[in-house]
């Protein structure tokens, strides 16, 4: 098939390698992006993977909270350039969406935009993200939208100042509502800001993460030429390394990196008298997926 210069151009700004060697990828994936980028990095050709974002990839994050850690929403609101999401319009209407999110406590972006304006009025939360879009004369998007209000847990929340990451972790267990606990919740939502794991644990990683990982592992073994003996726990060691690098408790914790973030979690739980358990959290960074 033939592959276009779009084609090679965005396979080119999600992985940082040459033309031609984005389109002889394309040539051997037969136009199939995903796969394309995965021989680049099996090959050691791409430097790296950057997520490709929606045309509105400029915006906001918004997060609010409940002082004692109860609860927090976050929301991420979307516009396509730089100039419209420092207006003071758009900057008040992020606030008020995080607001709203934490009234009708939206588990989602579909169920915040159902949701009403103010309470008892007809307007939708949608509404008011398309009159900001007729009025900016851009497209304006609620990407996310989450709600983490656990019955005995905690949830500690981290805003960058720029407004274009934020982070909720959900912490549970009979320490949750201790001091450590609340603490523990706060230092893991900046460890997440930074790391960007993709999972808590191991296990939690998607299969289909996990299998892609595994393919590129092999076909990097096999173009090194590793004996044929060798090359399964070869491979089976490079998934175990993805595993720890991508999952939260298995990731060096970044304020000591000579402890993991489960050991940090265990440290907390033992300080606060009682278990500790990371049940979930959320990322979102403007211009990322």
């Amino acid at each position: 098939m033939a592959i276009s210069t779009k084609d090679i151009s965005e396979l080119r700004a999600r992985t940082s390698a040459g033309m031609m060697d984005c389109k002889k990828a394309l040539d051997e994936a037969e136009g199939d992006m995903e796969r394309a980028a995965e021989l680049l990095r099996a090959k050691g050709i791409a430097k790296a993977e950057k997520r490709v974002g929606r045309s509105t990839t400029q915006g906001l994050v918004n997060i609010e909270a409940a002082p004692d850690g109860s609860r927090a929403s976050i929301i991420c609101l979307t516009c396509e350039t730089d100039f419209v999401a420092r207006t003071d319009d758009f900057v008040a209407l992020a606030a008020r969406l995080a607001s709203r999110a934490a009234a009708v406590k939206a588990e989602d972006a579909p169920a915040l935009l159902a949701a009403p304006a103010e309470e008892g009025g007809t307007d939708t939360v949608a509404d008011l993200v398309q009159r900001m879009s007729g009025t900016t004369g851009e497209a304006v998007n609620l990407s996310m939208a989450a709600t983490f209000a656990p019955v005995a847990g905690t949830v500690g929340q981290y805003l960058h100042h720029n407004r274009q990451v934020g982070v909720l972790v959900e912490v549970s267990g009979a320490g949750a509502r201790t001091p450590e606990g609340q603490a523990l919740a706060r230092e893991l939502a900046m460890h997440v800001a930074s790391a960007d794991p993709v999972a808590v644990r191991p296990e939690d990683i998607a299969a289909d993460l996990v299998d892609r990982e595994r393919r590129i592992a092999e076909e990097q073994v096999t173009a090194e030429g590793k004996p044929e003996a060798v090359r399964s726990k070869i491979v089976d060691g490079k998934v175990r390394k993805f595993l720890s690098e991508r999952a939260l408790l298995e990731q060096p914790f970044v304020k000591d990196d000579k402890t993991s973030v489960g050991q940090v979690v265990a440290a907390a739980a033992k300080a606060a008298g009682g278990d500790l358990t990371v049940v979930r959290f959320v990322r979102v960074r403007i211009g990322e997926s």
